[in-house]
């Protein structure tokens, strides 16, 4: 192959650790997998992290480093005759381990295809995931495994990456190249390494050989021309945020559209239906409590059916949940809950609050004074639930949509002035 036909991500890939950008809670001296990899012996593990943070490159350079025999499946084109294929292979060898890209696009059976290979040895098991492994992978593989989590690469790694591409890719380090802003360089890229790269070498060819790189120039260029980049699915987390933010902003127009393109482009449909499940609580929350149910329905739904039928089911829940009163007053509630729990630390529970189930404990006042809600009228009794030093903290403020104004004006009609309901 021609070396300039080779994409920069690729020329730059990573041989070794120490060439490794990013992931040094890994990969950094004394941390854990850099030391089992130093020690030679690797677990079967699950990389879960965003494209583009160094999933693939670590398994290649876990295999490089111990010279053992490396096989490399794509769940999305493999399926279990490919994987049983490898197991075969591979006891005849020592060592040999097994990459599976994706592995989260893997079903229960072609998993469950792995599992006594992992567990007698004769693989070792390297997955790669951009999903939570708790819900896509089995519990059975999953517990066989070591999980570990990448991140996003940050602002200033992500810069040194931009200046290492510069000063020793041989087609880059042969042009006149200034970089005088990274602003949009960083933020396309979003934490992505692969992306990145992709989009220096777009705005370089495009700018020929004397070239000044400002924020301007790479917004234009990517804006005409970087889908170029996107066919193995980098616009993920793009168009995601678009379907969100459209739900959000009450668009069934809008969230139809990035939907098509999801399913177009063949996006996992329980990726697909758990954001809408997130999104029910998070953007709508009690203002409209049956698009929790909704949601969860069509999360089932879909799981039974797949495509193409479950184009309709998720169409259905994406208009109604786009179309629906909006309140985050759930997600700023639990989320100032718990910055009182980082600021105070473990405050004690009020003694009449307490369980009391010995006669020490009873002693001790723990109980005393509770009143039994049950037993007063309209089931309520007004008495403080929170720690002293947090009394007359309200976190939950219902929205201003008809229903959550129910909701405030029957908490303000219980409490009365304790809380600014």
């Amino acid at each position: 192959m021609i070396k300039s036909q080779i994409p920069l991500a690729e020329r730059l890939r990573p041989a070794t650790l120490n060439e490794l950008v990013g992931q040094q809670h890994l990969t950094g001296k004394g941390s854990i997998l850099r030391t089992a990899i130093e020690n030679g012996k690797v677990p079967s593990m699950i990389l879960w992290g965003p494209p583009g943070v160094g999933k693939t490159t670590i398994a290649n350079i876990i295999a490089q480093t111990l010279q053992v025999p490396f096989y490399t499946l794509s769940a999305i084109s493999s399926g279990v005759k490919e994987v049983r294929e490898v197991i075969e292979a591979a006891k005849t060898q020592q060592n040999v381990i097994l990459f599976i890209d994706e592995i989260h696009r893997f079903n229960k059976g072609q998993q469950d295809a792995l599992l006594g290979a992992v567990e007698k040895g004769i693989i070792i098991l390297i997955g790669a995931t951009t999903e939570n492994p708790s819900f896509e992978v089995n519990s059975a593989l999953l517990s066989r495994c070591q999980v570990y989590v990448l991140k996003p690469l940050d602002e200033e790694e992500l810069i040194g990456l931009l200046q290492h591409a510069i000063a020793t890719d041989e087609i880059l380090s042969s042009k006149k190249i200034e970089i005088k802003e990274t602003a949009a360089l960083i933020n396309i890229s979003g934490g992505d390494a692969r992306k990145l790269l992709n989009l220096l070498e777009l705005v370089t060819e495009a700018l020929g050989d004397d070239i000044v790189i400002t924020d301007d120039k790479v917004m234009e260029i990517a804006q005409q021309r970087i889908a170029i980049y996107d066919k193995s699915g980098e616009q993920h987390y793009d168009i995601i945020s678009a379907f969100i933010k459209s739900i959000r902003g009450s668009d069934p127009n809008g969230a139809l559209y990035w939907l098509a393109r999801m399913i177009e482009g063949g996006e996992d449909v329980k990726f697909i239906a758990r954001r809408l499940l997130i999104l029910a609580s998070e953007d709508i929350g009690n203002a409209n409590p049956n698009a929790l149910l909704l949601a969860n329905a069509t999360f089932d739904a879909v799981n039974k059916i797949g495509y193409p039928e479950s184009r309709i089911i998720l169409s259905q829940c994406v208009t109604y949940l786009a179309s629906s009163a909006k309140s985050n007053a759930a997600v700023t509630a639990i989320s100032e809950a718990m910055a009182a729990v980082q600021q105070h630390g473990d405050l004690p529970v009020p003694l009449h609050i307490r369980n009391a189930p010995t006669k020490l404990m009873k002693t001790l006042n723990y109980g005393k004074d509770y009143a039994y809600s049950h037993n007063y009228e309209n089931n309520f009794a007004a008495q403080e639930y929170l720690p002293r030093e947090l009394s007359g903290t309200a976190f939950y403020k219902p929205g201003k949509n008809a229903r959550e104004e129910e909701l405030r004006k029957f908490l303000k009609s219980l409490w009365k002035d304790k809380y600014k309901y």
